[in-house]
């Protein structure tokens, strides 16, 4: 006898239906699963077989088939134990279910037949919505992640007894949540309000935050560059339903999803990553055998902010630079090519040399000229380029530190951010972008012209400062976002000498 199930397979971020197809024939007792399956899949033989009987049924001593289809799709994990089951209890008429076609089965099973969280079941519940399923049965600790597509009815599942029940029952009402009221709770953030002094910065982080712009920080230690990188998510617009379930899409099939209440089982504030320096390209850009998101994918939309920028590996470091142009990440395998996103803002930190206290007024530097561009030369030149604002950061002076007045809290800032972003979404609601670091050659001429004092100015910086082409775009853009903040059509002279001020430190430290 033959049955035919559905469940679901993840690639990457996103989801390809798997039919099962199980046959039970007359023969030898066997148990064998075709369809490019990997060894997890494969020792789901013992699992389903096991959980079939602890559950109260009978495993057919014949032979059985499985095939998982597409059979040139590589089937990977435990994911495929619940709907092997249900198709081998529904090929041998155990199961009394006339609509087992409009589900769509994911789990793994224990020997008992308790049902076990899986991971990338928001990509699974994304695509089974996509395809026109109207009904998923998933693990019950993966009940909230599933939740947040709205156009499917989620089923959550402990046991396969509790599976069976819910198909065969047809009158189970589906598990609701109401997302949008997680999505609208204050985020918790560090507030800058708490920082003393450090103005120029302040101004510099924001400029970058409305802009998206990257941002690396140069200065001795204990100047406060760590503590300005934390505070940076928390003047970040909140994100959009669309680019939370897009980040939480990741997170799922990472595994790295905490989806055992509402409150976690959607990424609601924007990803801060700050990676260990010791970490290898492979962690920091995603791939392994079976490929998985690296850090660059994980802050999507979010921060990636990298400590201590010369201490990281340079092939590491270099790994950066693509997914910083192209906004994702491209992992090839010989199974195939599987795309990750990555449209993250970079933050990077670094002292000047490797005692800390180069060109520092206080402090008297220990390295010489030949150690020091050494360790400044562990940043490349083509990574320096793009990065787009370039701040040094300066001790704080001991009135400031005494000072009892706060400065701006996170909040006000942050509605200045909001205001500037929502210009920038509104300028580009034709383009696929949505913010001024995304403006393409061809879209600068457009949106980022400037009279000739600011023509002239520019020309005279370029020809001096010795920048590239890539380095005049950058001022410009950030212009522009200077631009945006003062709420200007237009981009004056003003916002290019403050731009070009974020662009001229590379030539100050890396022409020593």
């Amino acid at each position: 006898m033959l049955s035919k199930i559905y469940t679901c397979a993840v690639l990457g971020i996103n989801g390809q239906i798997i039919e099962v197809e199980t046959d039970i024939s007359n023969g030898l007792p066997c148990f064998t699963i075709v369809g490019l399956p990997d060894a997890a899949v494969k020792e789901s033989k013992e699992r389903v077989r096991t959980a079939i009987k602890n559950s109260g049924y009978k495993f057919p001593t014949k032979k059985v088939t499985i095939n998982l289809a597409p059979a040139h799709i590589k089937k990977e994990g435990p994911c495929f134990d619940l709907p092997i089951a249900i198709g081998i209890l529904n090929a041998t008429d155990q199961i009394n279910c006339n609509n087992i076609d409009d589900y769509l089965f994911l789990g793994e099973l224990s020997l008992d037949g308790r049902v076990k969280p899986v991971n990338g079941v928001l990509c699974v519940a994304a695509e089974a919505a996509k395809k026109g399923y109207e009904n998923i049965i998933i693990p019950y600790k993966n009940t909230y992640e599933a939740a947040i597509i709205k156009d499917i009815n989620i089923y959550p599942v402990s046991s396969l007894k509790d599976t069976i029940e819910v198909i065969e029952d047809g009158n189970i009402a589906p598990f609701t949540v109401e997302i949008e009221d997680i999505m609208n709770k204050e985020a918790d953030y560090e507030d800058f309000c708490d920082i003393k002094g450090q103005e120029n910065a302040k101004r510099a982080l924001e400029i970058a935050a409305a802009g998206n712009h990257n941002i690396l920080m140069i200065g001795p230690p204990g100047s406060g560059k760590t503590m300005l990188a934390k505070r940076l998510p928390g003047i970040l617009p909140s994100m959009t339903m669309e680019e939370a379930i897009e980040v939480t899409k990741i997170y799922s099939t990472s595994g790295k999803l905490n989806a055992a209440s509402s409150s976690s089982s959607i990424i609601r504030n924007r990803p801060f990553r700050s990676p260990h320096h010791t970490i290898s390209a492979i962690s920091l850009i995603g791939g392994g055998k079976t490929p998985k998101p690296g850090e660059v994918s994980l802050c999507h939309y979010g921060v990636l902010f990298l400590d201590e920028l010369p201490e990281f590996q340079r092939n590491a470091l270099e790994v950066l630079r693509q997914p910083m142009e192209d906004g994702e990440v491209n992992i090839s395998r010989v199974s195939g090519t599987l795309t990750f996103p990555s449209i993250f803002m970079l933050v990077a930190s670094m002292n000047p040399c490797q005692c800390g206290y180069h060109n520092d007024s206080t402090r008297e530097c220990t390295c010489s000229p030949m150690a020091i561009k050494k360790y400044l030369n562990k940043v490349s030149g083509p990574l320096l380029d793009r990065i787009d604002i370039h701040l040094e950061v300066y001790p704080v002076k001991y009135h400031e530190l005494e000072d009892e007045n706060k400065g701006e809290s996170t909040k006000v800032i942050r509605e200045r951010v909001k205001k500037a972003r929502n210009i920038q979404l509104q300028r580009y609601k034709d383009y696929n972008i949505y913010c001024n670091a995304q403006l393409t050659s061809g879209m600068i001429k457009k949106y980022c012209k400037i009279d000739e004092p600011s023509k002239k100015l520019l020309r005279e910086t370029f020809e001096s400062l010795g920048l590239s082409a890539r380095a005049y775009n950058k001022i410009l853009k950030i212009a522009r976002t200077i631009a945006d903040i003062e709420g200007l059509e237009n981009i004056h002279l003003d916002n290019i000498c403050e731009a070009i001020q974020y662009r001229s430190m590379d030539r100050k430290y890396w022409e020593y």
